[in-house]
């Protein structure tokens, strides 16, 4: 029955996407995050949904090609630059077979992020695509904050079942951590009350969800992104006692085991799973010192790179953190492209924060932006500690942001007529 359901509910949306190509953007972004079929248990369970979205949605592109617009631009260019580096990379792989498997996954996801960046124009469909990620991703956040209450933060909050960046506890409470803001952010658009509190509802368990998944770098997370959040907020004495107070109330409530995995954080030589991230951290650096360019391609987690590279060749594990990931898979060139996206976001974000002081019209813009930072943050101090780095959400949110810089670059001032000038290529100047 829940096969059936899924199926219905996935397949009546095809309609849909042939009609309005944008809407295919948000059913694969839901499909692919959520994993809505990794609940059933029959026929669902492997149906390739997301394939069906994806070419449903091309299908639809081509019938309606007017809508489709890719803006070119600093970022979409390096959205392009980073994927190609990475098959130039799948080339010289240590370990081919593993690698190109990989590729072809991460390939995938890149594509539809530049599809999703042409689909994506209006205010309508930027924050609907941030409905469904928020959606997507909270639901887990609810659920994992309800579990830690109930029994008492003595059992760790997991993501979706079946193979996904976000099935263990450090995939998940990152992604919490980066979808709180953007809650924060769209609970400003709602007008009903009772969505606003809804909004608020989900934030605090999806707080207590990251403190139940029991995972250390998703703790120091949280930890910067709350000091980032009062450095950024208006009332800062009375957001700093609010944040003060929820923090202390939360941590109250966790069980003594809680305290003691979160204090081992200080005293990591004597813990070996963080050795154990170390020693992998050291092999990547090695990796990428010997093969600067290209790296070790996908997956180059085996017996021989770790028999070469690492202080420990009998320690195995994958890289735990998104740097360690970029640098030793594709080298310092691919390392080069990921922080040169990092950066250009941030940047588009300042400047939109920067515009919405003298535009009214665009407080919303400023809002989105500075939900965006937040998340970022969390993302960039989170997964030091995950692998995650080729996961789609921060890639969204990259879009969500151009798209966001489109519009206010629609009736900015003109050079010398205001403080802001955004070119309507979406470069920022």
């Amino acid at each position: 029955m829940r096969d059936i359901a899924i199926t219905l509910i996935i397949f009546g949306t095809i309609p849909l996407i042939l009609k309005y190509p944008w809407t295919g953007v948000l059913v694969f972004s839901w499909v692919s995050m959520f994993n809505p079929h990794r609940f059933a248990w029959g026929f669902a369970y492997d149906f390739p949904f997301v394939m069906i979205v994806a070419v449903t949605t091309l299908v639809s592109m081509l019938l309606h090609w007017k809508e489709v617009r890719l803006p070119i631009n600093s970022i979409t260019i390096l959205l392009m630059l980073l994927p190609i580096w990475m098959t130039v990379t799948l080339f010289f792989a240590l370990e081919p077979s593993a690698a190109h498997e990989k590729w072809e996954g991460v390939m995938k996801a890149f594509f539809f992020i530049l599809v999703a960046a042409s689909l994506v124009h209006s205010r309508k469909q930027l924050e609907a695509l941030l409905w469904v990620l928020v959606l997507s991703v909270g639901f887990y956040g609810i659920k994992g904050g309800i579990f830690t209450i109930l029994v008492g933060g003595e059992h760790r909050v997991y993501g979706p079942p079946g193979i996904s960046y976000l099935s263990d506890n450090n995939g998940i409470s990152v992604a919490l951590i980066m979808i709180i803001p953007l809650m924060h952010f769209l609970s400003t658009t709602v007008s009903s009350k009772w969505m606003k509190w809804g909004m608020y509802g989900a934030m605090f368990l999806s707080g207590i969800a990251v403190l139940g998944s029991q995972s250390r770098g998703a703790f120091l997370a949280i930890l910067v992104m709350i000091m980032f959040l009062w450095l950024k907020s208006k009332k800062k004495v009375l957001s700093g006692m609010v944040l003060l107070l929820a923090g202390a109330l939360s941590i109250s409530f966790m069980p003594e085991q809680w305290t003691s995995r979160m204090s081992s954080i200080w005293n990591y030589e004597q813990d070996g799973s963080a050795q154990g991230r170390m020693n992998t951290w050291h092999m990547a650096f090695n990796l990428a010192n010997d093969r600067p360019l290209v790296g070790g391609g996908f997956e180059p987690y085996d017996r021989t790179a770790f028999a070469k590279y690492a202080p420990d060749p009998t320690d195995i594990h994958s890289a735990h953190s998104i740097y360690f990931q970029i640098l030793g898979e594709h080298g310092y060139v691919g390392f080069g492209l990921f922080l040169a996206l990092g950066i250009a976001c941030w940047m588009v974000s300042r400047r939109l924060i920067h515009a919405s002081r003298a535009r009214p019209d665009l407080v919303w813009a400023g809002d989105l932006a500075r939900a965006s930072q937040v998340s970022l943050v969390g993302f960039a101090v989170g997964g030091a500690f995950v692998n995650i780095a080729y996961w789609e959400l921060p890639y969204y949110e990259i879009v969500v942001l151009m798209a966001a810089h489109r519009l206010a670059s629609v009736g900015a001032p003109k050079w010398g007529q205001g403080k802001v000038e955004l070119k309507p290529t979406g470069v920022v100047t």
